[in-house]
């Protein structure tokens, strides 16, 4: 119980919300997480997912909610009348003022220590992945060899073996014989498995009949529970009844509700299987003959465009006539092209024959021509040439100098040309036709103004 109460509101009348609320908070706050025994009635599984029921003994009986998420885990199927110990909250519904538990897993009455390690083993295997369904192997679709893990004493067995010589009397069994209840059960059945697992099978049928908690224990072991995961092929389990649950079921690639259906699922039905053959048997005799039907048209389709040979024979000889006049015309035109180029070539020949006379005479006057034309350059060559001697001569400074001018050459070595470059006193040399002499200037004059 609390140490104390919640306080009281200060105003005496409450709305049924807040009284609801009040006792909902005293009645959550004063009892912990508890375990309530009883038997189940009003069982209701809803489509969401969540568990309604009531737990009733002699004199009282109590509202149930078990939630989907808890539900899921459960591992069996609750039916009223069932003595069970739920481990449950003490809550209540405010919206319609009812106390109710809020369960958080039921076991069945009388089981709770094996129940306890159970819910442990199945919680802490399933945390590590041991039963993620993605880790699943596929059934094979058609088995040729099935191994059966089980005891020779088992009803099970006899179960197993009818189904499967009924269903597939082709498939191959092998037996894998082992202890299935009872001490160091678990671990011949993992070495069982084991041995199963190593052989030429398609898939290994682990199963027994039903029992209580104790009688199935063997497979709530771990040593089984990873000797299953553990094998090279798939491991269908059918244990126990459809209500019964074990590790085993949970790490085993397929759960079957009972032996018996564990062989069913492994076993294609042969009548089944003749069936599907007889239909396929029809199906290839229906296609085969439309392909005959569909071959028989094509058939006479080709033969209605088949000719008869004589007919044949007479088409060819006239495309045979055709072509050989074809080949005369085109010969004909051939020839004739040919002779017009022959000709044409001959007059080419005879026009480009050489003429030794006609060329002689064209040599004669080309002769004649070029004596001419030589003489003529000669002749005017000389002409330019004596005109350019009297040119050069005129031009001659010595020439001038001889008609009795002087070149006066000044300090800086140039000729003077302009007596305002000159002053008195200025040192002059004058070069005359024949030898030369220093002088000095006196007076310059200056050259007259143009008008």
């Amino acid at each position: 119980m609390p140490d104390h109460d919640p306080p009281v509101p200060a105003n005496p009348v409450l709305s049924v919300s807040s009284l609801n609320r009040l006792v909902r908070d005293r009645l959550e706050s004063a009892f912990p997480l508890t375990w309530v025994g009883g038997e189940i009635s009003n069982l209701t599984f809803a489509t969401s997912g969540h568990v309604y029921f009531s737990l009733k003994d002699a004199n009282a009986q109590v509202r149930c909610a078990m939630w989907r998420n808890r539900a899921q885990l459960l591992g069996w199927r609750p039916e009223n009348g069932q003595q069970v110990e739920a481990r449950a909250l003490v809550s209540f519904y405010e919206p319609r003022g009812e106390f109710q538990l809020s369960v958080e897993t039921i076991r069945r009455a009388g089981r709770g220590d094996l129940f306890e390690r159970f819910l442990r083993l199945r919680a802490r295997l399933e945390a590590e992945g041991l039963f993620a369904a993605e880790i699943k192997r596929p059934l094979p679709e058609h088995p040729r060899v099935l191994a059966i893990v089980t005891s020779l004493q088992a009803a099970a067995l006899h179960d197993v073996l009818t189904t499967l010589r009924r269903r597939a009397p082709h498939v191959r069994i092998d037996l894998y014989p082992t202890p299935v209840q009872g001490e160091g059960a678990a671990e011949r059945i993992a070495a069982a498995l084991q041995r199963a697992g190593a052989g030429d099978c398609d898939a290994i049928i682990l199963c027994r009949g039903g029992g209580s908690i104790e009688d199935l224990w063997p497979f709530n072991e771990e040593v089984v529970a990873r000797a299953i995961r553990a094998s090279q092929i798939p491991v269908v389990a059918g244990i126990g009844h459809e209500t019964d649950f074990t590790i085993a079921d949970f790490a085993a690639d397929l759960r079957a509700a009972t032996p018996t259906a564990a062989a069913e699922i492994l076993s294609p039905d042969r009548d089944a299987l003749l069936a599907h053959l007889q239909q396929f048997r029809r199906r290839i005799t229906r296609q085969f003959a439309r392909g005959v039907v569909e071959r028989a048209q094509q058939l006479d389709s080709l033969a209605a465009r088949l000719i008869d040979p004589t007919e044949r024979l007479r088409q060819r000889r006239e495309s045979i006539v055709r072509l050989g006049r074809q080949l005369d015309r085109a010969r004909d035109n051939l020839l004739g092209i040919r002779r017009h180029a022959l000709e044409t070539l001959g007059h080419r020949l005879h026009s480009a024959r050489p003429r030794p006379q006609h060329a002689r005479d064209n040599l004669q006057h080309l002769r004649h021509r070029i004596g001419q034309a030589a003489r003529q350059q000669i002749s005017g060559g000389a002409g330019k040439l004596i005109a350019l001697q009297a040119s050069l001569t005129q031009l001659d400074p010595k020439a001038v100098l001889g008609r009795g001018y002087a070149l006066a050459i000044g300090p800086d070595g140039r000729a003077v040309r302009d007596s305002s470059k000159l002053s008195p006193g200025d040192s002059l040399r004058l070069g005359f036709a024949r030898g030369s002499a220093a002088v000095t200037v006196n007076q310059v004059v200056a050259a007259p103004e143009a008008d």
